[in-house]
């Protein structure tokens, strides 16, 4: 059997192209052959589909599961199915895993319940924790009377955490010792296994009730005297994480402390499994995902080839949002037609205004949301951020605005619209500034995701907000 091998992102898009083209190659030899006439044309067909089967499914071999789930999320829906198709089915569940929730939800869709259980049975429980949610329950309930006792126990553990929480990622492969064996006993131990887990940095050491007393490195294994006991050499203090611990804050702590590998250990100390840099790597990028196309006012992951009904149901919630935002900016613009029209060169210069207010404000907005992942804002920090919020829009209002002014003047020649400008573009980056600040930390505060729809909401406030200040500035001063 072919060795999986990972690719480079530049080999990896020449694979995905040799994949498009075999499948249109082939796509095509077909349906000329279907032309033929002949008393053997079935045969023929079957000989043709076999060579097509037999040259994709060899490509599809050579590929780590990571690079054919990529391959399969850059298809088309129908070519997408028609490759799965010739995923041995021994690696079902490994791609399985690896490819986006919306794609994972098509690939499922076509398989039968036999198919599902079959790709599952390979995985450790923590695997099939991940893949649990997007199956079926008769085949979730299946699977749980697949598993031994101690896997079922793990499985359901798993499933019973938040996916935000520690014990919703933790990994139950590991290896424990004893703290009153010899290294050289445990370097025996080791040989005994024909692989260790991934990851493996440090070894846990537990009592008989499986409390956790210790972890010994790896590193200091290799370079201690065998003769030396674990006790007197593993670390009794290591950075340890509860199951309800949250995700976000334990990605804080692998990145602070450099870890590989941590123990999680329940409210009695009893070792429950470990977070890996795996784990914590695909958290980040989930969460990194989810952000965006939250920021965006996508409500989930979508697939880019999805059917154009899905796609629009998971747009429209927020572009209907957007569209009563749009339309109070536009009765804003209302209440001003008579300034417009005596003053055109209103009409012109208040996009400027509620353009710069709008990016300002997407930038406090992204400082905060970012502030807020990582763990150094917090609620209290509500006024400070204000306050200083508020003097940067005060100077680069007043910075920009000034320069603002003066093109102001040399377009118009008229000193009193450029000083009605430069007022309006201080006006609405402090207020941008404001809103930047209170609407993440609102949201936190009222338990919701920070980022959810966070641009649209800051762009329809200084939209609006500028054309008013703007447009009312004027109708005060320059007419």
């Amino acid at each position: 059997m072919p060795v999986p091998n990972r690719k480079s992102p530049e080999s990896l898009t020449d694979r995905l192209d040799q994949v498009t083209t075999l499948l249109r190659k082939h796509r095509l030899v077909e349906n000329l052959v279907h032309k033929q006439e002949g008393a053997h044309q079935d045969l023929v067909e079957q000989l043709v589909h076999k060579q097509n089967t037999v040259e994709l499914q060899r490509k599809l071999d050579e590929l780590h599961p990571a690079d054919a789930a990529f391959i399969l999320e850059s298809l088309p829906l129908e070519e997408r199915l028609a490759v799965w198709q010739l995923v041995r089915s021994d690696r079902d569940g490994e791609i399985l895993l690896e490819v986006s929730d919306a794609v994972r939800e098509a690939l499922i869709a076509d398989m039968d319940d036999h198919e599902i259980i079959a790709a599952a049975t390979n995985l450790d429980a923590d695997e099939l924790a991940d893949l649990a949610p997007d199956l079926p329950r008769d085949v979730v309930r299946e699977l749980m009377d697949t598993l031994d006792a101690q896997q079922r126990e793990r499985l359901k553990s798993a499933l019973s955490f938040d996916g935000d929480q520690v014990g919703a990622l933790m990994d139950f492969d590991m290896v424990t010792i004893r703290d009153d064996v010899t290294l050289e006993v445990v370097s025996r131990y080791l040989r005994r296994f024909e692989t260790l887990p991934d990851h493996t940095d440090k070894l846990f050491v537990v009592d008989l009730e499986g409390v956790l007393k210790g972890v010994l490195s790896v590193k200091k294994l290799l370079v201690t005297s065998d003769d030396q006991l674990v006790a007197d050499v593993m670390t009794t203090d290591p950075v340890i994480f509860d199951p309800h611990d949250d995700a976000g804050e334990a990605v804080q702590a692998f990145e602070r402390y450099n870890l590989v590998s941590a123990p999680v250990v329940d409210h009695k100390g009893k070792l429950q499994g470990r977070l890996t840099i795996e784990q914590m790597l695909d958290y980040i990028r989930e969460e990194n995902e989810t952000d965006a196309l939250n920021a965006a006012g996508l409500v989930e992951e979508e697939d880019i080839f999805a059917s154009v009904w899905k796609s629009v149901r998971n747009r429209w919630a927020w572009l209907a949002v957007n569209l009563c935002t749009a339309l109070v900016a536009s009765r804003v613009i209302g209440l001003f037609e008579n300034s417009i029209e005596q003053l055109v060169a209103l009409a012109a210069l208040m996009p400027i205004v509620a353009g710069v207010g709008g990016n300002s404000g997407n930038q406090t907005i992204t400082l905060i949301v970012r502030g807020v992942a990582t763990g150094q804002v917090q609620l209290s920090h509500g006024e400070r951020l204000l306050r200083k919020e508020a003097g940067v829009a005060l100077i680069n209002g007043l910075v920009w605005g000034a320069v603002l002014g003066v093109i102001a003047w040399l377009l118009y020649f008229n000193i009193a619209l450029s000083v009605v400008l430069m007022s309006a573009m201080v006006l609405n980056m402090m207020l941008a500034a404001f809103m930047g600040v209170v609407i993440p930390l609102l949201r936190v505060r009222m338990g919701g995701d920070p980022a959810l729809g966070s641009s649209v909401l800051i762009t329809a406030i200084t939209d609006s907000g500028g054309f008013f200040i703007f447009l009312g500035l004027a109708t005060v001063f320059l007419l």
